[in-house]
């Protein structure tokens, strides 16, 4: 990715100066609290299937259906962050969601928690469809991927607190209190976010892509945003290889809980420190991609998962979390680099591209995890990891229409 010569007088915050970090800061810590609350009941699967005597792809719903109201509502909250503001929308969405994520530990059985569950994810759905799109708008363009890696870097760092802390609490008092304590780290982020996020001091101009009164209308955003060249290729990818990672993260905990290894509940959960290799895989993204290209660092992001997933086929715990260090790494790599890819080549319906790659990225989520749960229930892990490396041989396939469209300026 290019800088134009254009962006030399652009007055947005550089990186190294204080508004910077403190924007990054802000959306880190809605990101904390996004993740950390979808992913609660992640690690504690086994817990709930036992809780609400119930097979592995029906606890895995609780995740599914999350996943799914996130990126059902996407679009939504995209037309909302266009009309009253990234900020604002952030804010709502997670108040909402925490709201609800009180609630959640109630529930007496598994469906009224899915109810809740869906409703909580279609409240998060604000996050991710407005975070990408405000450090677009609100960074200055040479700087805005590496704020976009920092900010999806996030993502990981709330989905590992997350789930560590669900599954150390589901262990001394059931799966309410995972949920519970994850509820409780997404009050503490939505209290950073509101505090540290700097305020605007002079309005910006209304444009195209910010949604203001001279831009295009809504239809004509989202309808550039379906269409432009590569974004489509680059929403597959989102679809693709996330259902892939999902797959296996859902299905961990049944898999280290049972034979051969074992594991306690608190045990098995350490493995989600595996995700500390996706923070530094998305900060490393933004750098790379400036270096050698968007498609370069995908493709190499791609193999790399591949061969994450094949090193999951071991037997040995030491191996199976090597491969899974290798698998999230390379995942949020190339999640980085595509989102902020999709950020930059949307000059018009940015914030609608981003709720459509939002989409992409967790109806794969919702409904390859899902299809994961029954391969497991049939054909055991060992089959669940062959239909994740089918969908990223895919992802791989369909990368090759972005070799052809140059990489875009920043502007």
């Amino acid at each position: 990715m290019t800088v134009t010569s254009s962006t030399a007088t652009d007055p947005r915050p550089r990186a190294g100066t204080r508004a910077y970090r403190r924007t990054v800061i802000a959306l880190v810590a809605a990101a904390v609290a996004t993740f950390a609350q979808l992913w609660s009941v992640q690690p504690i699967l086994p817990a709930i299937a036992e809780g609400f005597d119930t097979s592995a792809s029906q606890a895995a719903l609780t995740v599914s259906v999350a996943t799914g109201g996130l990126a059902g509502f996407t679009l939504v909250w995209s037309g909302a962050a266009d009309r009253f503001g990234r900020a604002r929308v952030i804010t709502a969405s997670l108040l909402v969601a925490t709201l609800l994520g009180c609630a959640a530990p109630l529930a007496a059985d598994l469906s009224l928690l899915l109810v809740l569950r869906a409703l909580q994810g279609a409240a998060l759905g604000g996050v991710p469809a407005a975070a990408v799109a405000y450090l677009a708008e609100e960074i200055h363009p040479a700087d805005a991927p590496r704020a976009t890696g920092l900010y999806i870097a996030g993502n990981p760092l709330g989905g590992m607190g997350g789930r560590l802390l669900a599954g150390f609490a589901a262990d001394h008092g059931g799966w309410a209190w995972g949920i519970a304590a994850n509820t409780l780290l997404g009050l503490l982020a939505l209290a950073v976010f509101v505090l540290v996020l700097p305020r605007r001091r002079t309005p910006r101009p209304a444009t195209a892509s910010s949604g203001g009164s001279t831009g295009p209308s809504l239809a004509a955003r989202l309808r550039s945003a379906l269409t432009t060249r590569g974004l489509p290729a680059l929403y597959a990818q989102a679809l693709l290889l996330m259902g892939a990672f999902m797959t296996v993260y859902n299905l961990l905990g049944f898999r280290l809980t049972g034979e051969p290894f074992g594991l306690s509940q608190a045990a098995a959960s350490l493995l989600f420190l595996s995700y500390t290799a996706g923070m530094l895989g998305s900060a490393v993204a933004g750098s790379a991609t400036a270096r050698f290209g968007g498609y370069a660092v995908l493709t190499v992001s791609t193999a790399l998962m591949a061969v994450g997933l094949a090193g999951l086929f071991a037997g040995v715990l030491l191996g199976l979390l090597a491969a899974l260090l290798v698998l999230t790494f390379s995942f949020f790599s190339a999640h980085a680099t595509a989102s902020a890819w999709v950020g930059a080549r949307a000059s018009a319906g940015r914030a609608q591209a981003m709720a459509v790659y939002t989409l992409a990225y967790y109806l794969g989520s919702s409904l390859f995890g899902w299809l994961g749960g029954l391969v497991y229930d049939t054909a055991g892990w060992n089959g669940a990891v062959l239909f994740a490396l089918g969908l990223c041989a895919a992802a791989a396939l369909v990368a090759l229409r972005l070799r052809r469209p140059p990489e875009p300026a920043l502007d």
